[in-house]
């Protein structure tokens, strides 16, 4: 294999961006090729050639901070077709809208963070729950998203897509803002990243209130802190983080459309002035890399710990006329995990060859329970679980340059699940496993002219709560009714085919088209508002994207997106 050629793939992996590496850019150590500091630039076409699929990119950091967003979720809207939207408060998380589906809080789009999960699994209010008001916007570097589930280290929740960010480790200068404006919306934030020893410190420290323009106000009040320390480079390096949030606020829910239309509620209004949230993430993660001239390994592991107490109210005075029918969720859980990939370069035949393995571990201890409530207040139980939940995937990749416009992507995983509930109802408790092993497939042609063109083909899943695994009478029924309820598969297969094209033949302009299927097996969940499982038949999407990104002049960017 050239060793320039060899030294850029490596180079590659790490960065996913254009990477220029000149020929004397290679050295040795002791006989042993090692790389050169590299300078990382993304280029208005630097997908081109790297993409697996013509529905995957990179949104640079300066995209993401040019772009006016109420809430940090919403910085996700730059990928292209994906809706994110609030209900019920500041203080619970975004809903999401991709691939002509609603992912609810993020039961198919799975959600990275600085190498670790954002999606909650088996937990209070939904399965794949991701609240990212943690994150301080000004401190987020660039955001990768792959659509689809053809990414062999993309395991769980990832059907329709990917989207994986994280903080920079320096930022190009020091920032303090004091904002204010109406319906008592207040924001302060300071961050900085001085050096520090041999590497930098990150800082950055945030406090917001918004009474939104509710009748009784949000009183929304959200405190974040970040600290990261950091040495070395994208490709030789590591960094530890520790990040602190909190949360809490009251929230509008819907009202009758009668009770709007006769007078008795404004459009405002709240029915239940007790509703809202209260919520806190903390999280220790560290991250390491080490790269020679014949491949990368990386690793990483991370210590999060998670609260949330939502209280809703949706039906009123429906099932208890006089106490109403609010409800309480809540979930305290402490997630750990750890992921390790090793990539290396080989040349097999003549065809330069990527050769990568991964092992992803994640271990969650849930609490989480459902009570009926009245002013905040628990009144009764209608269940409350201790859930143990353990996985781990393993997964392959090896990529193939076969001539000069043809590559492939080949790759397999395997995951493991078990799920351990321990229910205030014997009946509901017990212990499951389930696995599934999924190949993937990408074949890419060109480019020609600019364009490339993409088919792929995987198999994906996502688990299911680990309640609805072992439950078998419904929680809800009233006492002495044991009615049955039926149980959940732990894992729900999908299946995922692409055709696209990608294009840069019009100067300043990145145009992509991908036309999809998505199908899964089961559409049978269990509902946390209610604390039992939903039946639902197998189901089928088609879709298309059809993206566009024009900058005709270094002030002027044009984004049009159709889906």
């Amino acid at each position: 294999m050239n060793k320039t050629t060899a030294a850029a793939r490596a180079a590659a992996i790490v960065a996913s961006a254009v990477i220029s590496i000149d020929a004397t850019g290679l050295t040795h150590a002791a006989g042993v090729p090692t790389l050169d500091v590299v300078d990382v630039e993304a280029s208005s076409d630097s997908s081109l050639g790297t993409a697996d699929s013509a529905s995957v990119g990179t949104v640079p950091r300066e995209r993401l901070q040019a772009r006016p967003a109420y809430r940090p979720g919403e910085l996700l809207e730059e990928v292209p077709g994906l809706i994110v939207t609030q209900h019920s408060g500041e203080g619970k998380a975004n809903q999401y809208f991709v691939r002509g589906f609603n992912i609810d809080h993020g039961t198919d789009l799975r959600i990275n963070f600085n190498g670790a999960p954002v999606n909650q699994r088996s937990h209070g209010h939904g399965q794949g729950y991701s609240d990212l008001n943690f994150l301080i916007p000004e401190l987020i570097g660039d955001l990768q998203y792959r659509k689809g589930p053809y990414f062999a280290d993309e395991g769980d929740f990832s059907s329709a897509g990917a989207v994986s960010f994280d903080y920079v480790d320096v930022l190009p200068q020091s920032i303090a803002i004091l904002s204010a404006g109406e319906d008592d919306y207040g924001r302060a934030m300071i961050a900085g990243s001085p050096k520090f020893g041999a590497g930098h410190l990150l800082y950055g420290f945030e406090v917001l209130h918004n009474d939104g323009p509710w009748t009784h106000p949000d009183n929304f009040r959200k405190m974040n802190g970040a600290l990261r320390y950091s040495q070395g480079t994208l490709l030789d390096g590591f960094s530890v983080t520790a990040l602190a949030y909190s949360g809490k606020g009251n929230a509008t829910n819907q009202i009758p459309r009668r009770a709007a239309d006769s007078g008795l509620l404004g459009r405002f209004d709240t029915f239940d002035a007790s509703d809202g949230s209260d919520s806190a993430r903390y999280s220790l993660a560290a991250d390491w890399r080490r790269t020679t001239g014949s491949g990368i390994a990386r690793g990483n592991a991370y210590v999060i710990r998670n609260e949330l107490n939502l209280f809703s109210n949706f039906t009123y005075f429906l099932d208890d006329p006089v106490n109403a029918d609010q409800f309480e969720q809540d979930d305290k859980r402490v997630t750990t995990g750890a992921n390790a990939s090793h990539t290396w370069l080989a040349n097999w035949g003549g065809c330069d060859v990527e050769n990568t393995v991964g092992v992803q571990l994640q271990n969650d201890n849930i609490y989480n329970g459902l009570f009926r409530t009245a002013q905040r207040q628990r009144l009764t139980t209608t269940r409350a679980d201790h859930i143990v939940e353990s996985s781990a995937g393993v997964y392959v990749e090896n990529r193939t340059q076969w001539a000069e416009k043809l590559r492939t992507v080949a790759g397999l995983r395997g995951d493991y699940f078990r799920f351990d509930v321990d229910s205030d109802d014997p009946a509901n408790s017990g212990t499951e496993n389930d696995t599934t092993v999924n190949p993937k497939l990408s074949l890419i042609f060109g480019p020609w002219a600019k364009t490339e063109y993409f088919i792929n083909a995987a198999g994906g899943f996502h688990s299911n709560d680990a309640r609805g695994t072992t439950i078998t009478v419904d929680p809800g029924a009233d006492v002495g009714e044991n009615l049955p309820a039926d149980r959940v598969p732990g894992l729900v297969r999908s299946k995922g085919y692409e055709v696209g094209a990608r294009t840069a033949i019009i100067a300043n302009l990145q145009s992509s088209l991908a036309v999809y299927v998505l199908d899964f097996d089961s559409e049978l969940v269990f509902i946390g508002d209610a604390g039992n499982t939903e039946a639902g038949r197998k189901s089928r999407r088609i879709g298309f994207e059809f993206a566009n990104f024009y900058t005709p002049t270094s002030w002027l960017t044009i984004d049009a997106d159709v889906a």
